[in-house]
């Protein structure tokens, strides 16, 4: 087995997992940054952002950590970042409606006013957590996912051989949120779609192993 096989379900599932009948190109976000982010890995990372900075530059990385910099793509719309705001989008458009006013236009005033935050400026605050992960076609836990004792603490409240201290006082992000007491356990559902008994599997809450992909 080298991976030849045709992934036959994968035409028709970034349909509906990636919205492609409301628009195209979809904007994803890098895996990296989100488990980064929704694992608390950030909360000990002691390496800073301008670690990386070239020396002829305008420092403006100076005294930022990466969950700093993620926080400020995601403000500045360089970089998608999901969930994108501490609010439902399916609220944020009711609540425009009622207002009268274009979904656009009452989010850049909700944001203006403080109203309405970037959930990756405080990926700890529990509306911003992930609740639901359904995983297909991958091994997460244990395999594909970096950080796997971040996983087990964090996102599944589960138990974890984690040794690494948090980060000082001062490498600390900045210009994101930091909760005296790290959550633990943020995921309500784990779904895992595979025939395997794999180490996601093993932690998944339901597993659905006649769901294969190469029917």
């Amino acid at each position: 087995y080298v991976g030849q096989e045709k992934c036959r379900p994968v035409t028709g599932w970034p349909q509906l997992a990636f919205g492609l009948d409301w628009k195209r190109p979809p904007r994803q976000m890098i895996h990296t940054a989100y488990w980064y982010l929704h694992t608390d890995q950030f909360r000990y990372d002691t390496f800073g952002a301008d670690t990386v900075a070239a020396k002829t530059g305008k420092g403006l990385l100076a005294g930022m950590s990466t969950a700093d910099v993620i926080a400020k793509s995601a403000r500045m719309g360089w970089m998608p970042s999901y969930p994108t705001f501490n609010r439902n989008p399916l609220d944020l458009a009711d609540e425009a409606a009622d207002a009268g006013k274009p979904v656009v236009a009452h989010v850049v005033d909700q944001l203006k006013s403080g109203d309405l935050r970037f959930a990756a400026e405080d990926p700890d605050s529990p509306e911003n957590f992930p609740r639901v992960l359904a995983i297909w076609r991958a091994n997460l836990l244990g395999s594909s996912g970096k950080g796997n004792e971040y996983f087990l603490k964090h996102l599944l409240g589960t138990d974890s051989s984690l040794r690494a201290g948090e980060a000082s006082e001062t490498q600390r992000p900045q210009e994101v949120d930091w909760h005296d007491d790290a959550p633990e356990g943020k995921l309500d559902l784990l779904l895992t779609l595979d025939f395997r008994q794999t180490s996601t599997t093993i932690f998944s809450d339901v597993v659905l192993p006649a769901a294969t992909w190469y029917e």
